[in-house]
């Protein structure tokens, strides 16, 4: 069995005093080195945040697993609690000063989402869900907007995902795609601060594939815990290891978004 509550109440101090050093290190000089490409950044704050977290989790949950983005999981996801977290999600505005950077984490019991964490101690931003639980912002409730129509929309798309080479093309259709229908498109670099957005309904939607279940699984909940709704890219059910989603404000503006998608998709040479 796994108490909920009280992995919230414990996980909820280890995250505040994790952001601590995000923002120690916010205001320093980091030491930088590429992972995956040259625009993939991971700094000694990275590394120092999730072994932090993950030190802290285990002296009380010692039989938890993990998957972070600094030490992803040989297993995956199995049904044993398991806390999925990204010490600093948007590191490349860490980097570069930019405040749109945060600490991700997310609990997963049975494959299925119970906590949802996003904290940004720079901009004093704490964003919180449990399932059934509603979701909140610095202790008040928050809720996505009543945005139906993509055309009436404010959406969030990753543009920069369109400097990977082989998909490219995919992005930079997409983007056009929904350029074309909405009111407008934002991207700030971090998928969790994103999907937060949504949530409180300073977005209508957001989407995003290709990315890890570290980026998006906390956010995922806190959307789904705030009335939004969650799915698949293709516009099948939402999974955390499947690395596609769409967060919307209503069911309604996830289909249009999958349709649009969709056809942007087909016009690929």
């Amino acid at each position: 069995m796994c108490d909920v509550e009280h992995c919230y109440s414990v996980v909820l101090e280890i995250v505040k005093s994790a952001g601590t050093v995000l923002a120690e290190g916010f205001k320093k000089t980091k030491k930088v080195t590429t992972k995956t490409s040259s625009s993939d950044l991971v700094t000694e704050y990275d590394k120092r945040i999730e072994s932090l977290i993950i030190d802290e989790i285990l002296k009380t949950f010692p039989t938890h697993k993990f998957i972070g983005e600094e030490t992803a999981s040989a297993e995956g996801l199995t049904n044993d609690p398991t806390w999925m977290i990204d010490p600093i999600d948007g590191t490349n505005n860490f980097v570069h000063g930019d405040e749109n950077c945060v600490i991700s984490i997310a609990l997963a019991v049975n494959q299925v989402l119970e906590i949802g964490i996003v904290y940004s101690p720079i901009k004093d931003q704490l964003f919180s869900a449990k399932k059934g639980n509603g979701s909140w912002l610095n202790g008040k409730p928050i809720h996505v907007s009543d945005v139906t129509d993509i055309k009436q929309s404010l959406l969030g798309f990753e543009v920069s995902l369109a400097g990977i080479p082989k998909i490219k093309e995919t992005v930079l259709k997409r983007l056009a795609a929904i350029v074309s229908q909405a009111h407008g498109v934002r991207a700030i670099g971090t998928c969790a601060l994103s999907l937060c957005y949504v949530a409180q309904g300073a977005w209508d939607a957001y989407q995003v594939d290709y990315l890890y279940c570290w980026d998006y699984a906390a956010g995922a909940l806190i959307v789904q815990e705030a009335g939004g709704t969650v799915i698949s890219t293709d516009g099948s059910p939402f999974e955390i290891m499947k690395r596609r989603i769409i967060a919307a404000s209503s069911k309604q503006l996830a289909d249009q978004l999958v349709t649009v998608l969709k056809q942007a998709d087909s016009n690929l040479i």
